[in-house]
């Protein structure tokens, strides 16, 4: 199916079910933000990477406009909906001020397998009490998808852009699980080379014997 929706470029990637907070100031998206919000229209954030605007994006839905500043400046609430692809840009709409996009909605699998999903969480909050944050998700383990958690868990911009084109569940938890068989290590080395620097200096409790048992393992 395609369908021509208003988009918002922008150099994040959005996912699904995401909630995004924007504020929006420039004339052309203040338009875009009323109109679509007046007559309960979805948009589409397209990312923007280092090699312009990207063909995948997200719609999401207008759930609130928290404040419109005196300038015309809003908070507005957002929440992800649907993976799109771009199939045509239209730069400006006629009669408009910003531009759209004709797109079509490839099929998404949001299942996966939930054992998979709790070995990953496992994972993520070993990988959150290295970095010493805290991050809360919901106990029952079929509500989550990895599209709830693929912000928490340190990926760059354009791996969050690859993790988007992947459309079935079970590559998405394949992604996040070798994406942090990579980076766990590093931190780990990480944790113990700021362990010896904050030692540097200071007066080391050593003996021969610990020399010993290192030099019999």
């Amino acid at each position: 199916m395609t369908k021509f929706i208003p988009i918002f470029p922008l150099n994040i990637v959005v996912f699904p079910n995401e909630k995004l907070n924007l504020h929006i100031f420039e004339p052309r998206y203040k338009q875009l933000i009323q109109e679509c919000f007046q007559e309960e229209k979805h948009f589409g954030i397209p990312a923007v990477l280092k090699n312009g605007m990207a063909e995948m994006g997200t719609t999401v839905e207008i759930i609130q406009i928290d404040k419109e500043h005196e300038n015309g400046d809003m908070d507005i609430r957002t929440k992800g909906v649907e993976v799109f692809k771009i199939l045509e840009v239209i730069k400006q709409i006629p009669e408009k001020m910003y531009g759209g996009a004709i797109v079509n909605y490839p099929d998404n699998q949001i299942q996966g397998l939930q054992h998979k999903m709790q070995a990953i969480l496992n994972e993520v909050r070993y990988f959150h009490q290295l970095l010493e944050v805290s991050k809360s998700y919901p106990t029952d383990i079929g509500t989550i998808s990895t599209y709830d958690i693929a912000h928490h868990v340190g990926m760059s911009l354009d791996q969050e852009y690859e993790f988007l084109n992947l459309l079935r569940e079970d590559q998405r938890q394949e992604y996040i699980q070798r994406h942090l068989k990579t980076i766990i290590p590093t931190i780990v080395e990480l944790q113990k080379l700021k362990e010896r620097i904050q030692l540097n200096g200071h007066f080391r409790k050593l003996s021969i014997d610990d020399t010993d048992e290192k030099m019999e393992d």
